[in-house]
């Protein structure tokens, strides 16, 4: 998911839909990943140049991006939904200069207590053998692109900008996610908790582990009966609780938690075996799964 507040970003959004046309164009391409112009041109009857042109406004808009078709022995680009939500803020405009962002990849958790089944790899390799938790201690897993586990948890310890002074208003965190079946299970829910500072903010339930399409990032050796990609979520903690795609999941807020310049900030997701629905927990990151990011992290903040 993504979020708009800036009065740029919604005024592109709501040209890039304010034409029917531009609306069938998203929802063809969101079921035809990879589709080029002149499929969509035959498609809806209309000229490749008018086509082109609307594509422009929709990529501009960021609902749509050019990328590799896919096709191994074709060159021409192809057309991809960037995102599946996206969240209209109308409540505030955040100053780009109030923003502290970053990107963590996945594999580089600070702690961590699993079983299997797990593991996890790079973009070019298993690291070490599924199934054993020891390699998660490996080296190379700051370079890995997904990490499954049956149970337990991984822990991040978030990069904490805040300058004496500035006082924290809100903490963004985004990052795609499924569940962890043996092999894949499109109905497999889990009941995945988040924590910050050893205090839990909330709770959501992956509805599945996806593998009815190759993900888009997935590479070409992973195995077809694994995890290929998951939900891209936006986890949010501001004053007035905390939010999954901005619907609320916790009353806990910013205030709740006490924190300052001076704070770490540890971010858990956990897989409790006792849970209602303990299904597990994969995450994607870059090379990986729909979307090429690892777990994107943003600082909003207020000046004294």
């Amino acid at each position: 998911m993504r979020e708009l507040y800036s009065l740029e970003e919604l005024a592109s959004f709501a040209k890039a839909i304010g034409s029917e046309l531009r609306i069938q164009i998203v929802l063809y391409v969101t079921q035809h990943p990879g589709v080029g112009l002149m499929e969509l041109s035959e498609q809806f009857g209309v000229s490749r140049a008018a086509i082109t042109q609307n594509i422009k406004i929709l990529t501009a808009a960021g609902l749509i991006e050019l990328g590799e078709s896919g096709e191994k022995s074709s060159a021409r680009k192809g057309c991809f939904v960037t995102e599946d939500k996206f969240l209209l803020n109308f409540r505030r405009q955040l100053l780009t200069q109030k923003i502290y962002a970053t990107e963590i990849p996945i594999g580089q958790y600070s702690d961590f207590s699993i079983t299997p089944t797990c593991g996890l790899a790079t973009p070019e390799e298993l690291i070490g053998k599924v199934d054993d938790p020891s390699f998660f201690d490996d080296p190379r897993r700051s370079q890995a692109g997904i990490l499954w586990f049956s149970t337990g948890f991984v822990e991040y310890r978030l990069p904490n900008y805040l300058q004496k002074g500035q006082q924290l208003s809100e903490l963004q965190l985004s990052f795609e996610v499924s569940s962890e079946a043996p092999g894949v299970a499109e109905n497999w829910p889990s009941d995945l908790v988040f924590s910050l500072n050893g205090e839990e903010i909330g709770s959501w339930t992956s509805p599945g582990d996806f593998g009815d399409v190759w993900g888009r990032y997935t590479p070409d050796w992973w195995d077809p009966n694994w995890n290929q990609y998951g939900l891209l979520k936006l986890l949010t903690i501001n004053g007035e609780g905390t939010y999954m795609d901005g619907r609320m999941i916790s009353p806990k807020s910013i205030h709740n938690l006490s924190l300052d310049h001076e704070s770490e900030l540890r971010f858990r997701i956990a897989a409790p075996a006792e849970a209602q629905n303990a299904g597990g927990c994969t995450l994607f990151g870059r090379g990986f799964g729909n979307y090429d990011q690892g777990m994107k992290f943003n600082i909003i903040y207020t000046e004294e």
